[in-house]
């Protein structure tokens, strides 16, 4: 199964950033970017009235054994107590139907990542969110979980919007005041998890949260999630991606060679000579000055596909 890039065209005018949006709890972008976007979480009641979920579980659970399409299978098995955490597994797609758990047995989570990429109906969700930039969208992740089934409480380094499609689920948040995590664990689950406040999203309401703020989920019940979740590359990563590709548009046939003509014997042959670092720096300042070849860099990595995308006539 490959996976197929759904392209739409871009109308010229996406938002208007000063019309109150539904989606958005009557704020408008202009006024939910100011107060909320990477400040503080907005719970939306109704953001998506009549909402249906982009699949169904049977869909869903077909998906997750392709070996294409990213999945993580999550078991919970016992609730946790004050002094005992559950015993977690995590079970990397592709995931066999047969095996996953029986439907009748709480605490199990499926997640299928790239939803968007793959089903129409997830990419046309994404495109409702666009009045933030395409360069910050990520994907849509869809989950399935069983009752009492989450993955436990986390935090994220990115902003995400939590959408309710099916069933109901509670949230438990509060700012992250301790980032240390369980020992020992498959997930990345923090160790002293202390929520603020608490919310029962049901199918239609939908949670923003900013990075950095910890929280938990938990179905009541069977119920499916979508998380519309926006990237945001570390400094060092999108240092690391830009170079190579400005390395890799520095032409074969240099148009200078370095030549040193009145160099003089050396005493210390392990040092780099002086007028040869000069060199470097130059070529590397050279290409860091070009601001058509920074931004192209840039924008090639950006819209690079995902691994596991494929293109199809």
């Amino acid at each position: 199964m490959n996976t197929t890039i759904v392209m739409n065209k871009v109308p010229s005018n996406v938002f208007d950033d000063e019309q109150p949006s539904v989606i958005l709890g009557g704020l408008t972008p202009r006024q939910f970017m100011k107060r909320h976007w990477q400040k503080k979480p907005l719970l939306i009641r109704q953001a998506f009235a009549g909402i249906q979920p982009p699949v169904d579980r049977k869909t869903l659970l077909s998906m997750a054994t392709h070996a294409d399409i990213e999945s993580r299978l999550i078991v919970q098995q016992g609730p946790p107590t004050r002094k005992k955490q559950p015993h977690w597994q995590l079970y990397p797609g592709p995931v066999p139907r047969k095996a996953l758990p029986p439907l009748n047995q709480p605490g199990w989570t499926l997640l299928v990542q790239s939803l968007d990429l793959h089903v129409p109906q997830a990419h046309d969700l994404l495109e409702k969110f666009r009045f933030l930039p395409d360069a910050r969208l990520d994907d849509v992740m869809m989950s399935f979980a069983t009752d009492g089934g989450g993955v436990g409480p986390h935090y994220d380094s990115y902003d995400v919007f939590l959408l309710q499609v099916h069933g109901r689920r509670q949230w438990r948040i509060s700012p992250l005041q301790d980032d240390r995590l369980v020992p020992d664990l498959p997930l990345k689950i923090l160790a002293h998890f202390q929520p603020e406040e608490t919310w029962v999203l049901e199918p239609g309401d939908m949670l923003y949260l900013p990075p950095q703020w910890a929280h938990d989920g938990i179905a009541l019940g069977e119920c499916m999630t979508c998380s519309i979740g926006f990237r945001a590359p570390e400094q060092a990563s999108l240092a690391s991606e830009v170079l190579l590709r400005l390395a890799d548009a520095v032409p074969s046939a240099a148009e200078r060679l370095y030549r040193d003509p009145d160099l003089l014997p050396s005493q210390q042959p392990a040092c780099v000579p002086r007028s040869l670092q000069v060199f470097a720096h130059a070529a590397v300042d050279k290409i860091l000055r070009d601001p058509q070849a920074l931004n192209t860099a840039l924008g090639e990595w950006l819209t690079e596909p995902k691994p596991k995308a494929w293109f199809e006539a």
